[in-house]
């Protein structure tokens, strides 16, 4: 076996587009963009070094070594599909609970979760929403939203922002966002349009709490680090409005309200609509990450298995895209 194996959302892209030769039907089967669809494929030729598909003005065909690596494809998942069902995996039914950060579980999770359902039907799934698992301190809250009340025959997993210490638990990484500043098109066209980073100082800020402090130091975390990578020499405390969670910082952004430093995953979908656009290119890395917590009798349950491997790979797809 090859050292370097694409991965293997990639291939997944690759047979959904090839089967039905359309990037708009792959993309509606995947829960994702054509746009996202078209980047993967290429990421896949680029990583293989050959064309997989003719682009034709109004057609889409695969080329020769599209089609002759098509089969083996279809049946290198036929393979792990027939493994899965020999361990046992797909009797997932129960019931599972996962809870996440509002803002997360609204413009990320929530857009996907049809794609679980159609291969979880079985699942009977609970989401919730809550502002305690954005943790970076510490774990306390996080571990007690993992304990099941009394009675509840299901499982709990949780979706945690922060730096993914959690004795006691399996931690799969999901997402380490960029920030980037986002807000409605006609703000960046009105007045005092945004030509330079330099004119965000001239804009109110829209500040979200979710990403605190810088936690030794103390000092807020957010527009002042994003405007030193812009190189705009401007004090740490920037005037602005401030919002507890980073749905309201989007909400008001969309609102016309004021310049967001939001995380790209988050508002890529409003990006791709329109609603939202991204002034300057500039995105600096988050300092924590999504992390997916489960107590570890819990994570080797079928259900929470099932869960772990769908969001594993659908945020996989966001680091191929993103």
């Amino acid at each position: 076996m090859r050292d370097r194996l694409p991965p293997l959302p990639l291939f997944r892209t690759f047979e959904a587009a090839a089967r039905h030769l359309s990037f708009k039907q792959a993309a509606d089967e995947l829960c994702v963009t054509p746009a996202a669809v078209s980047q993967q494929i290429k990421a896949l030729e680029t990583h293989l070094g050959v064309p997989l598909f003719l682009r034709l003005t109004r057609a889409l065909r695969l080329s020769e070594q599209g089609a002759a690596m098509l089969p083996s494809v279809q049946a290198a998942f036929g393979c792990l599909d027939e493994a899965v069902r020999r361990a046992g995996v797909v009797q997932t039914g129960g019931r599972l609970t996962v809870v996440a950060p509002p803002s997360f579980a609204s413009h990320w999770l929530v857009p996907r979760l049809p794609a679980f359902h159609a291969a979880h039907p079985e699942i009977e799934l609970h989401l919730a929403s809550r502002a305690d698992t954005v943790d970076p301190g510490g774990e306390a809250a996080v571990l007690a939203a993992l304990d099941r009340p009394a009675g509840d025959e299901g499982c709990a997993m949780a979706i945690v922002y922060g730096a993914g210490h959690h004795a006691g638990c399996r931690v799969d990484a999901l997402l380490a966002p960029e920030l980037v500043p986002v807000c409605a098109p006609g703000l960046a066209t009105a007045a005092r349009p945004l030509r330079t980073p330099a004119d965000l100082c001239r804009q109110v800020l829209i500040h979200s709490d979710i990403y605190g402090s810088t936690g030794r130091s103390g000092q807020p975390w957010g527009w002042p680090q994003w405007l030193q990578a812009a190189g705009v020499d401007t004090p740490v405390a920037t005037p602005g409005r401030h919002f507890s969670d980073a749905m309201l910082a989007i909400e008001a952004a969309l609102a016309g309200q004021g310049v967001a430093l939001a995380a790209r995953p988050m508002v890529a979908p409003s990006l791709a609509a329109g609603t939202l656009v991204a002034p300057f290119p500039v995105a600096i890395r988050s300092p924590y990450t999504y992390w997916l917590v489960a107590r570890e009798d819990v994570a080797r349950r079928p259900a929470a298995v099932a869960f772990r491997q769908w969001v594993v790979a659908q945020a996989a797809l966001d680091a191929v895209t993103l």
